[in-house]
């Protein structure tokens, strides 16, 4: 008979925080199995047990879903901002459960953030070792050298910092304007800004497009749609095996 499920990942599958908020709240002494306190993340959840976090009940996890999100430019993707800023997911539905967002878009950033109701799930398609690629249209000012794009295949190191390989391409230059198209697979922060203002160019608009499978498409902006089970089920990585998509 199986002993349950670790509560540190039983909160990041019920939307609560991420594992690693969860063993946070566990050492702040926050969280409480069965009206005792718990003091190791390695506490095992078992069906029927009861959960809070500072006295609040939290109800099972049920199963995961995704959801795909048009997010416009001028929101941050947090759940609290400290300088009062509007947040991602101030504006989404009333109706949809507690969720994560899978990565992060800046505040003047746009495009596609996944948002699921499984914290687990958002820590397991943030990993660079899914391989999921995350693809851009980036507008940028300055003089874009070609060359200098295609080395970025490569990788480089900008003030200590290694970034991986990126497919970067001009797709069109109007004067001082182009529109590149950007690849990567780890999408640290804000790492294509930082890439770009390495090569001398300011970055004016960044919409992402596709994050692995999940494509933006013509979700209007501010729009929300979630992926059927089957579609999620289907195309969540497996060990061993990369999406190349």
């Amino acid at each position: 008979m199986s002993e349950g499920e670790r509560i540190a990942k039983w909160l990041a599958r019920a939307g609560r925080a991420s594992r690693r908020d969860a063993e946070r709240l566990i050492a702040e002494g926050r969280v409480r199995l069965n009206n005792a306190p718990v003091t190791h993340p390695a506490t095992f959840v078992a069906a029927g047990d009861l959960v809070q976090v500072d006295g609040a009940i939290i109800d099972p996890p049920e199963r995961a879903r995704l959801w795909r999100y048009h997010k416009p430019p001028g929101l941050v993707t947090t759940h609290r901002d400290p300088q009062g800023r509007p947040t991602v997911f101030e504006k989404l539905p009333s109706i949809l459960p507690r969720v994560v967002s899978v990565g992060r878009l800046d505040l003047t950033s746009e495009g596609l953030l996944l948002l699921t109701n499984d914290g687990a799930l958002a820590r397991k398609l943030e990993l660079p070792a899914t391989g999921w690629l995350r693809r851009y249209r980036v507008r940028v000012h300055g003089n874009v050298d070609e060359h200098a794009l295609g080395a970025l295949a490569r990788g480089l190191t900008i003030d200590g910092v290694r970034y991986g390989p990126i497919d970067a391409g001009l797709d069109s230059r109007r004067g001082e304007n182009a529109w590149l198209s950007v690849s990567l697979r780890e999408g640290r922060n804000r790492e294509v800004r930082r890439v770009m203002a390495h090569l001398g160019l300011s970055v004016t608009r960044l919409i992402r497009i596709a994050y692995g499978p999940f494509q933006l498409g013509a979700l209007p902006r501010g729009a929300i749609e979630e992926v059927p089970a089957r579609v999620l089920r289907d195309q969540l990585p497996r060990e061993g095996r990369v999406i190349n998509k």
